[in-house]
């Protein structure tokens, strides 16, 4: 669910991969709403309000929470919220939250707020820093230069142990669970008694986790660029397998002449850089989802001259998207990346993330060895294992697992969005969602890829009906 900056999304890459969490409620109190920073001053909770720098209309303020709710290790954490002024909004407010896991809030206000401008005469947006993000966020130097924003570029197991060491016992609270107990207290300071969830990629993790354990207060949850419910795939099987659809989509419509999916597989024979491939094809499916080369490299022109012998393009494109160089922590903290993804993969192949590292190997490899060549194809199984959603959490140390929610059934309308060329949260994911969801609408978008609310009119069209119909 990482997000590149652009895009706001990724799953991982996304993940990973962008994002994000609306609300629609009505306040709490009966008096007259205010607007501006002095309706946040009135707010308990929420402290030094001032106009937000990112964009004008909106109210920045801090909500502190505590590290570790069960108090036994001390210390706060001040997280910066971004409030429209629109208090007094017809169907209350809209929290947009970034994904990554990694991504700040207020931070890309300027870039997200014209993407949901048609909701804003109906709801109040809110965004919020997740803990370990923003200015404010986790700073693992190291780790941040080797992958910055990406879920899929495994980083050395120096820098992985060298975050841990870095964070200490506070790697135990940043799990999906810590940052859906700051979201209830962020409610319950804005006075909203009911809000409408609405998540983009890890965010839409986020906002059923919510979901689930505070039911009673969402309306309705909006989630584009689904991951599922219970727990994050750390193998990424689906995104592997789903590499040769969309090529071969894209060529057929670009009559291209050839089988980039088989073009994959002799370059890796040749070259090897597996991961680096799909870390390239899960970009360039969030970027240009038909792979046209309009805003992205050639990709299949640069996928059948490595197979015939010429690789040079096609390893520099992927040279040039990786490293973090121009990636600082506070616009993508990749110290949280790894905390949370590793909490938050509670059935790895070897458990949760109290498993001891030592026995972690072994488990990988036994689980390697029983995926199903063509599950992966035109990729090698090993690939499964060495993409750093995975190989990650093998190197970070014994830390809490994030919990499980009380609930098991989203049971609210909840609108699933995803497109069928998204490699950084597949399309397998979301129809395996909406397979769970009794009150669920799945709308797959044709030649899409990831992040779907204000890229595309289809899209927005759902969106519309679902949070501004009638019956909504």
């Amino acid at each position: 669910m990482r997000h590149r900056p652009l895009l706001l999304g990724r799953a991982g890459t996304a993940l990973l991969g962008l994002l994000a969490v609306l609300a629609a409620g009505s306040p709490v109190a009966a008096a007259p709403p205010l607007s501006g920073p002095a309706a946040l001053g009135n707010r308990p909770g929420l402290t030094d309000p001032r106009p937000c720098a990112e964009a004008a209309g909106f109210t920045c303020a801090e909500l502190t929470v505590p590290l570790d709710r069960r108090g036994g290790t001390p210390g706060e954490l001040r997280l910066r919220v971004a409030v429209a002024e629109n208090a007094d909004a017809p169907r209350g407010t809209l929290l947009l939250l970034s994904g990554g896991p990694g991504q700040p809030g207020p931070g890309l206000l300027s870039r997200l707020e014209p993407r949901f401008r048609y909701l804003m005469d109906d709801y109040r947006l809110v965004m919020i820093d997740q803990r370990g993000t923003g200015p404010a966020g986790i700073d693992c130097p190291q780790l941040q230069a080797e992958v910055g924003s990406s879920d899929i570029t495994p980083a050395s197991p120096e820098a992985i142990r060298g975050c841990a060491e870095l964070l200490g016992r506070t790697r135990n609270f940043y799990t999906t669970a810590d940052t859906v107990a700051d979201l209830e207290e962020l409610r319950r300071a804005l006075g909203v008694h009911r809000w409408t969830l609405d998540g983009i990629s890890y965010g839409t993790f986020v906002a059923q986790q919510y979901g689930l354990t505070y039911p009673h207060r969402v309306a309705r949850m909006v989630l584009d660029s689904v991951v599922p419910q219970d727990t994050l795939d750390g193998l990424y099987l689906p995104s592997l397998h789903r590499v040769a659809w969309v090529l071969r989509t894209a060529c057929r419509e670009q009559s291209c002449g050839s089988d980039p999916a088989a073009d994959v597989a002799e370059t890796i024979r040749r070259y090897g850089n597996a991961v680096g491939i799909f870390d390239f094809l899960v970009i360039a499916s969030i970027v240009d989802p038909k792979l046209t080369g309009e805003t992205f490299y050639p990709v299949l022109p640069f996928l059948r001259m490595a197979a015939e012998g010429s690789p040079e393009p096609l390893m520099s494109a992927i040279d040039d998207l990786q490293g973090g160089e121009n990636t600082p922590f506070a616009e993508y903290s990749s110290g949280l990346h790894a905390a949370t993804v590793c909490a938050d993969q509670t059935d790895a192949p070897w458990g949760d993330s109290t498993a001891p590292p030592g026995r972690r190997a072994r488990a990988l490899d036994r689980a390697v060895r029983q995926i199903r060549p063509g599950h992966v194809w035109p990729f090698p199984r090993e690939t499964a294992a060495e993409q750093a959603l995975i190989s990650t959490c093998l190197h970070w140390p014994v830390s809490r697992p994030n919990p499980r929610p009380p609930r098991h059934t989203l049971t609210m309308p909840v609108l699933l969005l995803n497109g069928d060329r998204d490699l950084s949260t597949p399309v397998e994911w979301a129809v395996e969602q909406a397979a769970r969801t009794p009150r669920g609408e799945l709308v797959v978008i044709a030649g899409m890829g990831h992040s779907i609310q204000g890229r595309h009119p289809e899209g927005d069209s759902a969106v519309r009906r679902f949070l501004l119909g009638p019956t909504a």
